[in-house]
């Protein structure tokens, strides 16, 4: 597998040499633009918004737009003496429980795989943090940018997940929606919406789920190198709208239950008594 980056992981004063290898494949369905024509191959050129000039790479400087269309320019010198000092090392700046940290900050998994001279450092850090149950935060440098970093164990590897600073982290609230408060739920509503929690709840299973788009446009791919001619079917039109909170409750939890199997009697009969103090309370 690529290496995409080399280094060593700090634990105290024990140094660990290790790489970096991607952890995820993207395989979103891509297209490029052609010419309608002939199909060549659309390309794009560098050019001056003021004039409209094309401008070789010699001519490109780096500018900070620090007000519209004003700028502080840098030239490599200047930049290259404000990257960061250390390219080569993962600093483990702290132990966390993994709980703790909000998924909303995590942005890119990567495997950091040890090096043969430090796999016995590595796995005694991986023995270590697997007993403790806790996750590492650290900070580590690729392609001139600081990251903030988790390292967790993931079967025998370490996955060292890149994660957004604090400051990039959007802040929203109901407030900003116009919402002052959210309206409380009826007693009644609420055991519907826990019944279908209950229904809806299994293992995580990740090989049960794929992306249903990318399918379809790879088999009319194929079907067009074939010479097929390809059927657009139309999909079913969208379910309509149910007004009535409670109704709506009560038609998913029954197809919740058609989907897992067939209904008690027990259960039914609670679902037509929960429903029915609900009409009561609502009339």
């Amino acid at each position: 597998m690529r290496t995409l980056w080399k280094g060593s992981l700090s634990f105290g004063l024990v140094t660990i040499p290790v790489r970096l290898y991607p952890a995820t494949e993207e395989k979103s369905v891509s297209f490029n633009q052609l010419r309608a024509s002939d199909h060549s191959r659309i390309g794009y050129q560098r050019v001056a918004k003021a004039d409209g000039e094309e401008v070789g790479y010699d001519d490109i400087v780096k500018g900070y737009e620090y007000e519209p269309d004003r700028y502080v320019v840098f030239d490599s010198d200047e930049l290259d003496a404000m990257k960061p000092a250390s390219s080569r090392a993962i600093d483990i700046l702290q132990f966390v429980p993994l709980e703790q940290i909000d998924p909303i900050y995590f942005q890119r998994s990567y495997y950091l795989g040890p090096d043969p001279a430090g796999a016995k450092a590595y796995g005694l850090l991986s023995r270590a943090m697997h007993d403790r149950n806790t996750v590492a935060v650290c900070k580590i440098t690729m392609r001139d940018k600081e990251h903030l970093a988790t390292l967790r164990l993931h079967d025998e590897m370490f996955v060292l997940e890149t994660m957004y600073w604090p400051d990039e982290i959007r802040q929203l609230s109901l407030a900003d929606l116009d919402i002052d408060e959210l309206p409380e739920p009826r007693k009644q509503e609420v055991q519907m919406a826990e019944t279908l929690i209950e229904n809806l709840t299994e293992d995580f299973d990740p090989a049960a789920y794929t992306d249903e788009y990318r399918e379809k446009v790879m088999a009319a791919v194929q079907a067009k190198v074939e010479g097929q001619e390809v059927t657009v079917v139309e999909e079913a039109g969208e379910p309509a709208a149910v007004v009535d909170l409670m109704e709506a409750l009560r038609q998913s939890v029954e197809s919740s239950r058609r989907r897992g199997g067939s209904s008690s009697d027990e259960d039914e009969s609670e679902r037509k008594s929960a429903a029915k103090s609900g009409k009561k309370k609502a009339s």
